[in-house]
């Protein structure tokens, strides 16, 4: 592979809803921006395994840059997401207590959201509660009710926010990892990555697990990022209406408890736990810890079964040791701005952290030789264009799309309906669906009951059609998980089980 050496204005490490909401804001104004991912595709960190909750902002001090960013960012979801094409339902939360000392938590917590700001709260009690929320614990005695709150999904906001960026001029290099930093005399001049050098004016360090290895690399050695894991059952669609809110136990102090939640999909999801571990990619689940998400879930829902599960997953979330999200440059590094820390309410509090990054960068073109101006777009593209998703459309109109694109009318996953001309506009998206867990990022196809079992090998088909590659150079999630090990021919023949005349 050839080396590459090009230049940009300002390098964003990172393709997480961070980096990638960053980028789409940065890509309003007339800058050469560059985004790096060291794997295959953007969300395939926090981003892909989270709970996908737009939290209304009560939880967080009012002093912290959580409390402030999660409330400032939370009445953007609508328009964003509209925007994007990304479902989002804001159907609002319900914190349940149980007994006297809960109910002065909630209190608390009423009472700081107001200080933010968050429009609606109170506490819910007797009838009305069991109205809100038929299959609750009926020992549940009080709730906080914020109207605000909201459902979305992570993975998909986090592409769409990317596939914006690019549309918009942003260059995203995927596979391409981070290897050193280059300074002179206290200043970013650059990064080595695997793929080569790319010099830039402006370093933003959005990595997510990894901001405080990437710190580390520029001489900024005062971050320490402690991932934490969350493990999360999901179950059918047939659970999908057990409850309407998102369902949250009263807080503990490390942690928002294990909530009961719908999907914006249809599904219904319990979790997380959270345990501290060492390993940043340590993604493997437990029976201990999903019992213990299973067993918290009951607490809220008592009526939950573990007989429609239809898979089990874990999450990491970048913990940083002052428990706040650090956002704000290098005292030590001209040019590096670190964006660490962003656990929850991070999804929640994306577009106002993007917000407040280019005000950042404003402020230090202005203040120094920057060799750029931060002078706006007149062509900025605030929408992506038009998705066909099957399960949005009646069959009428849906009859005019296949009239004009005969690939919408096949059905290739039967669990989640999706056609493949779904799946073929997702190998051709901006960031394009090159692997199996790309395109199920994309279309939901494999999510499903079946969890891929029937779609798999005709995803697999389309994917190397449209890429034009062999079945063998397709991948689950990038380099080294390559699904198909050769022609059954051609094995058989290696382990001399076949003869080579027939």
């Amino acid at each position: 592979m050839k080396s590459i050496e090009k230049k940009t204005d300002i390098l964003i490490i990172g393709g997480g809803v961070t980096g990638s909401a960053i980028a789409r804001e940065l890509s309003r104004y007339n800058l050469d921006i560059s985004l790096v991912e060291k794997e295959s595709d953007v969300a395939v960190g926090t981003s892909k395994a989270n709970s996908g909750i737009i939290h209304a902002g009560y939880n967080a001090a009012a002093s912290s840059l959580k409390g402030k960013l999660n409330s400032r960012a939370n009445p953007m979801f609508d328009k964003l997401c509209s925007d994007l094409q990304v479902p989002f339902k804001r159907i609002g939360s319900l914190v349940i207590a149980f007994n006297s000392d809960d109910l002065k938590i909630l209190k608390c917590e009423k009472e700081n959201g107001e200080k933010m700001g968050v429009r609606g709260l109170e506490i819910v009690s007797g009838d009305r509660l069991f109205e809100m929320e038929p299959h609750l614990n009926p020992d549940a005695q009080y709730a906080l009710y914020a109207p605000t709150a909201g459902i979305v999904s992570s993975y998909e906001l986090t592409i769409a926010l990317a596939d914006n960026a690019v549309l918009n001029g942003v260059k995203v290099m995927l596979e391409t990892e981070v290897t050193d930093i280059i300074i002179d005399n206290d200043q970013i001049k650059g990064v080595k990555t695997s793929k080569g050098i790319i010099y830039c004016s402006l370093l933003i360090n959005a990595a997510g697990l990894w901001t405080d290895d990437i710190a580390k690399m520029a001489g900024h050695y005062n971050m320490k990022i402690k991932p934490r894991k969350g493990e999360y059952h999901l179950y059918d669609k047939s659970w999908g209406n057990v409850v309407n809110h998102v369902l949250f136990p009263t807080p503990a102090k490390s942690s928002k408890g294990i909530l009961v939640t719908p999907t914006v999909h249809g599904n219904l999801m319990i979790g997380p736990n959270s345990d501290e571990v060492d390993d940043k990619e340590d993604l493997a689940t437990t029976s201990v810890g999903l019992n213990k998400v299973f067993a918290g879930a009951k607490r809220l829902i008592p009526g939950l079964s573990k007989r429609d599960i239809i898979t089990s997953f874990s999450g990491l979330r970048a913990c940083e040791e002052n428990g706040d999200f650090i956002i704000g440059s290098s005292s030590q590094i001209k040019g590096l701005i670190n964006v660490a820390g962003i656990q929850s309410p991070g999804l929640s509090s994306a577009p106002a952290i993007a917000e407040m990054v280019v005000d950042m960068i404003r402020d230090i073109s202005q203040e120094n030789d920057t060799g750029f101006e931060m002078l706006l777009k007149e062509d900025f593209k605030e929408k992506l264009p038009e998705r066909y998703v099957f399960n949005d459309y009646n069959y009428d109109s849906w009859q005019q799309i296949v009239d004009s694109t005969p690939d919408y009318g096949e059905i290739i996953c039967r669990c989640e309906q999706v056609t493949k001309g779904e799946i073929v506009n997702a190998i051709h998206r901006p960031i394009p669906a090159r692997t199996l867990d790309a395109v199920k990022r994309r279309t939901r196809a494999g999510t499903g009951r079946c969890q891929g079992g029937f779609c798999g090998p005709r995803v697999l088909d389309i994917i190397a059609d449209e890429l034009e590659i062999s079945p063998l150079e397709v991948t689950k999630k990038g380099r080294g998980s390559e699904i198909l090990e050769g022609k059954t021919k051609d094995i058989l023949l290696k382990a001399g089980e076949v003869d080579e005349t027939v």
